[in-house]
């Protein structure tokens, strides 16, 4: 979301591509001066074209492990705030069944998804939601267009949600009108969701995730909250199991559209101990709340149209006002780990130091393995560079399964990538062949291009001091 967009919610998909599309700017910070940039295997294991795409079929939610004291605080933030700050004076949904409609080019692969997806929520979350059939109403449209028409509308949008229009060509003429004013609304009966059809299939997947999600539940974004899509660090990339109690709880027979956050409030104890029975007995952690500060410096650091010097020095505010605060949860680690990344061009070393130091800090705390699985391609990418496979590989590994229980396809396929590196460094090059061919059909779909998938393996491939020497 952005603040100057308040009837509608762009997703800050430049923070995604930063922590999550790969290790551009690790290459050049691991390497040597006057190294190649193009090693010659590379094109051994692309020369004959690409194996197919891949894509997940399970999903592996994990039940919250909040207390439902916290659950509870969080509903009310994420249903009656916009992430700009302002009050919503009532909850909205939809009162009725949900009925889904594709309109535009949309490819194959976006279709699986949102099935997927509908599945899920029918079956995780309760809801009375599907493809609407012939004749049916359609009360939710996702419009697949082209990323440069969303541009026109939204400059540093990828995708975004509006109440009121079911097409793009209507956004411009309906701002400001009730029906496209979500503090407006006495309840929701059209949305329509964009979402680029020319991006890569998890750029479109990540976008309808969330889109859809705030389509027809809470509208806010949370930093405090680790495991969840609702929280702009855009670390979860598919529904969680808290976003599913969310939303279980948000279309909950106690609740409805009109209620004020007070009425919410006094709802909310028994609804939650009905709903999530194993957070009665858990103690509240009771984070304390982000300051907008330290939101403004994450969201300038992760963020397009700021310079590169400005992001550093916003990275290093954020760090310093998570030390401010004492903070020692998955605030503190993301900074650290903004911060590295946005020092891996010119000071490798420092940079590394703020990878260890957001490890140590998400090791801690809960919610927070693919957190680690991020940091851990970033540890395993200064191991390989530094000739150390071994130690590589014990980064890697539980990434791994990490990357693929988040159903995260540019994480896992980046992972699979190093640790074919590694095993080529540990001196067991057939496991190596057989680990980056079987990366290629994931990074296909975290990726897209055919272009885009041997350039993320012509780097990684550079990381290894092997292919720098020729050897």
């Amino acid at each position: 979301m952005t603040k100057a967009h308040k009837i509608a919610f762009p997703r800050r998909r430049a923070a995604r591509t930063l922590l999550a599309s790969g290790l551009v700017a690790l290459v050049g910070a691991c390497m040597p001066a006057g190294a190649p940039d193009t090693p010659t295997r590379a094109a051994q294991a692309t020369g004959a074209g690409l194996p197919p795409m891949k894509s997940f079929d399970t999903a592996h939610p994990q039940a919250p492990q909040q207390a439902n004291a916290d659950i509870a605080r969080d509903f009310l933030d994420l249903s009656f705030l916009l992430e700009s700050g302002r009050a919503l004076p009532r909850l909205t949904r939809f009162e009725g069944p949900i009925r889904v409609g594709v309109t535009g080019a949309a490819p194959a692969h976006l279709q699986r998804d949102l099935d997927r997806l509908l599945a899920r929520l029918r079956r995780e979350a309760g809801l009375d939601i599907a493809r609407a059939s012939a004749g049916e109403a359609v009360n939710l449209t996702v419009a697949a267009v082209s990323g440069q028409r969303i541009r026109q509308f939204l400059p540093q949008a990828a995708c975004f949600v509006v109440p009121g229009i079911s097409r793009l060509s209507d956004y411009r003429g309906r701002r400001g009108a009730p029906e496209t004013d979500w503090a407006r609304l006495p309840e929701r009966r059209k949305v329509a969701i964009f979402v680029p059809q020319d991006a890569a299939p998890q750029e479109m997947r990540d976008c309808l995730q969330e889109e859809l999600a705030q389509a027809i539940g809470p509208l806010n974004d949370l930093y405090r909250q680790p495991d969840s899509v609702f929280n702009d660090d855009n670390v979860h990339t598919v529904l969680t199991g808290f976003d599913m109690l969310i939303l279980r709880a948000y279309y909950a027979p106690e609740l409805r559209s009109g209620m004020t956050r007070a009425q919410v409030a006094q709802r909310l104890p028994a609804l939650l101990a009905r709903l999530n029975p194993g957070g009665q007995g858990r103690a509240p952690r009771l984070l304390p709340a982000t300051p907008r500060a330290w939101t403004d410096a994450i969201q300038t650091a992760l963020g397009p149209g700021t310079g590169v010097a400005a992001r550093r020095h916003a990275a290093r505010r954020a760090v310093a006002i998570a030390r401010a605060e004492g903070w020692s949860d998955h605030r503190a680690g993301f900074s650290h780990y903004a911060l590295g990344r946005l020092l891996q061009a010119t000071d490798s070393g420092a940079a590394y130091r703020h990878f260890l130091a957001a490890d140590a800090i998400f090791a801690d705390s809960p919610g927070t393995e693919l957190h680690r699985a991020q940091v851990a391609s970033h540890l395993a990418a200064y191991a390989i560079a530094r000739g150390n496979g071994e130690q590589a590989l014990a980064y890697i590994r539980p990434a791994l399964e990490t990357a693929t229980r988040g159903e995260n396809a540019m994480l896992l396929s980046t992972l699979m990538m190093l640790r074919a590196e590694a095993l080529d460094l540990a001196d067991r090059p057939a496991a190596a062949r057989a680990v980056r061919v079987d990366s290629l059909g994931w990074a296909r779909y975290g990726f897209g291009s055919d272009g885009a998938v041997r350039a993320k393996l012509r780097e990684i491939s550079a990381l290894n001091p092997i292919n720098r020497s020729g050897g």
